[in-house]
């Protein structure tokens, strides 16, 4: 029986690896793409016997390595059945007047064009066979802003557009586009958002329970096991001491 294979982005740390490995759990061959090797290929030893990983290495703003890598395939890795768009970060927590440039590009080259790239490259093979579903990985920064947060939120609100045009184009083709956009999620993100703090990352997290990167992943295999006729188009998760991007009940 032919395995069906799932493209994670960002499948180094995370969410991106929580995912990658609970759809190897249900059978899914994985394509692991990061910028760190040695991450990527440490996941082959980490997914249940006989399901494989293809580990392609590329920065996802990079969009010659990009399409190259993706538009070479082996033919027997070419059916991508499902892409789950994760590659993202933060950077910095400024005010709009002393924001930093290079914040900036690099919050809008992964988060927004990074995420079109990659699909740019993958959804042709979709549309041929008329089956596929795309997961894009938003945030609640994409439906609401908050203090500082400027260029990262929109960013972010720019995923759940582009997402809803994803779902809108693609309906003649019957592939099915998501949205999961999650609350608190104690990953590597603050440690990236502050610039290595990681005393100041931990702060974010203390006082209550986050989420996981596994209750995200959880999502994901949720979703991928519904019905053809079933698309969970636009999924909020947050952790329950969270009410919106700002409040936040420390004393649970």
């Amino acid at each position: 029986m032919e395995r069906k294979i799932a493209m994670v982005t960002g499948a180094t740390s995370g969410i991106g690896k929580a995912c990658a490995l609970i759809l190897a759990k249900n059978g899914f061959n994985i394509i692991a793409t990061g910028r760190r090797a040695e991450r990527l290929d440490a996941l082959k030893n980490e997914v249940p016997e006989g399901i494989e990983v293809l580990p392609l290495v590329f920065d996802v703003r990079d969009k010659e390595s990009v399409f190259k890598l993706i538009e070479n395939l082996p033919d027997n890795w070419k059916k991508i059945d499902v892409l789950l768009n994760n590659a993202g970060n933060a950077h910095g927590l400024d005010p709009i007047q002393t924001g930093s440039l290079d914040d900036w590009d690099a919050m809008m080259d992964i988060n927004v064009k990074g995420l079109l790239y990659v699909s740019k490259a993958v959804i042709p093979g979709m549309t041929e066979r008329k089956s596929g579903t795309i997961i894009n990985i938003g945030s609640i920064a994409g439906k609401e802003v908050y203090p500082n947060g400027n260029v990262y939120c929109g960013s972010k609100h720019a995923v759940d557009a582009i997402t809803k045009g994803m779902r809108i184009d693609l309906n003649p083709f019957g592939i099915k586009v998501i949205a999961i956009h999650p609350g608190l999620v104690e990953t590597e993100f603050s440690v990236v958002r502050f610039k290595g703090d990681e005393e100041k990352a931990d702060k974010v997290y203390q006082g209550f329970d986050p989420l996981l990167a596994q209750d995200i992943a959880e999502i994901v295999e949720f979703c991928v096991n519904r019905p053809a006729h079933v698309v969970l188009a636009d999924i909020v998760v947050l952790p329950t001491a969270q009410a919106s991007a700002t409040i936040v009940n420390k004393n649970l």
